[in-house]
């Protein structure tokens, strides 16, 4: 746990940076936008004087973090959203969460916009209880799926169940599998990527394998079709993963040099340009969680769940049909 105040020196080599800046690089685990709220609530202090974000140091300030952020207790509010439920029962329910839709409301959010339009908050109108381990804000969340990938989503009812499943996760018993579209051609028709896998250190939305330590990820994948097209090449692929960590599958495959279709993040471009053809674009990324299978919390019977493809994800590979070869 951290301990306050906290000291730090800025060097020459920090010359000419502002103030969050330079606090972003030194908090690794902590956001811009949480600095920011930091500062804007006199916790850091620069040569003992309250300092603005925007300050530009000179390299030799003696900076001090009076305290941690106490960001205003977030709750989740039910909604009134429409959902696909694959299956419920008392303990648990599966549903398929659509492409845009975050599972829950990020750190930093309030009772606004941001908070609103969550898988959560849609699940409470459904079933009005959910599981509270999770704490408030993320009532019922086993797992999670990032807000640009579909698919399939436990979700627990209660707090035994909620325990039960999460051990199963943790145990690496929950089967979970993908369907991936990436640019380029895999060298191998299967394979396993073990990266470890970290924040990124300078773009903070970013995950990295790159760096040393980090935490144990393991992705299997498989080729289920080659694709040369008019707008190039492309694999078609089903993906497993052993862990879950923060966009997993995403930046595994963009490491091996083909990132996900859609994904501007990890390296995909936003236009897809072809041979004598207008550029197509996909505004989200070709990832969908097809396939789940787990053990009933309370009953221990194996329940297998899949969803096919969503239309738009269909729609874009008839656009990008093969090259019929002669």
């Amino acid at each position: 746990m951290d301990t306050f105040p906290k000291n730090l020196t800025a060097t020459t080599e920090d010359a000419g940076k502002r103030l969050d800046q330079f606090l972003v690089a030194q908090l690794p685990d902590t956001s811009r936008a949480r600095v920011q709220q930091l500062i804007a609530e006199h916790n850091v202090l620069v040569n003992d004087a309250v300092a603005k974000a925007s300050l530009r140091l000179r390299g030799a300030e003696h900076v001090t973090i009076l305290g941690a952020i106490q960001p205003p207790p977030l709750h989740a509010m039910a909604e009134d959203i429409p959902l696909d439920i694959v299956y419920e029962d008392d303990d648990l329910a599966v549903a398929n969460k659509p492409a845009g839709m975050m599972v829950h409301a990020g750190a930093g959010a309030t009772e606004d916009d941001r908070n609103r339009g969550t898988l959560v908050n849609a699940l409470l109108h459904r079933f009005r209880q959910l599981s509270s381990v999770g704490g408030e804000a993320r009532p019922g969340i086993v797992h999670r799926l990032d807000k640009a990938t579909s698919g399939l989503i436990v979700v627990a009812k209660n707090d035994e169940s909620h325990r039960t499943l999460a051990a199963q996760f943790a145990r690496r018993q929950v089967k979970k599998t993908y369907v991936a579209l990436v640019h380029g051609w895999m060298k191998q028709d299967q394979g396993t990527i073990s990266s470890n896998i970290s924040r990124d250190r300078v773009r903070r939305t970013r995950m990295t394998t790159r760096r040393s330590g980090g935490r144990e990820a393991i992705t299997h994948y498989s080729v289920e079709q080659r694709m040369d097209s008019r707008y190039g090449r492309f694999t078609l692929l089903e993906v497993r993963i052993d862990t879950g960590r923060t966009h997993q599958i995403r930046v595994h495959l963009s490491s091996m040099g083909n990132p996900v279709v859609g994904d501007v993040l990890y390296g995909a471009p936003r236009e897809i340009r072809g041979k004598d053809t207008p550029a197509i674009s996909i505004h989200r990324n070709f990832l969908h969680a097809a396939r789940l299978e787990l053990r009933h919390p309370r009953s221990g019977e194996t329940l297998s769940f899949s969803r096919p493809l969503p239309e738009e994800l269909q729609e874009f590979l008839a656009r990008i049909a093969p090259v019929q070869r002669p």
